[in-house]
């Protein structure tokens, strides 16, 4: 199982409008960045501190990917699986009850 990088929440009392609303806003905006990888990374070096560009690139092939857009069953298990340990060890004080966004 392969724990993704990062997620987003989105509050539930939004509302499932909501929820289609923001679900979409990121994804679109995600895959115009994996469309238009060159003007995405052009963009992203200004935030790349001492990367050059060879190894900027290398980093956010790394971590913006297919799998960005959608984790898949395994990225979703890992995500329970992680929060329920976290849960059990006492790290987070309330059950995680976590649904994904299509």
């Amino acid at each position: 199982m392969v724990l993704p990088l990062g997620g987003n929440a989105i509050r539930r009392s939004l509302g499932a409008k909501s929820h289609e609303i923001i679900s979409k806003a990121l994804r679109d905006s995600i895959q115009h960045a994996l469309d238009h990888r060159e003007q995405a990374l052009e963009y992203a070096m200004q935030f790349a501190r001492d990367l050059d560009a060879g190894m900027a690139s290398h980093f956010v092939s790394m971590y913006v990917n297919e799998r960005t857009l959608d984790y898949g069953p395994d990225g979703r298990e890992a995500i329970r699986q992680l929060l329920d340990m976290g849960f059990e060890r006492g790290i987070i004080s309330i059950a995680p009850m976590v649904d994904f966004v299509d």
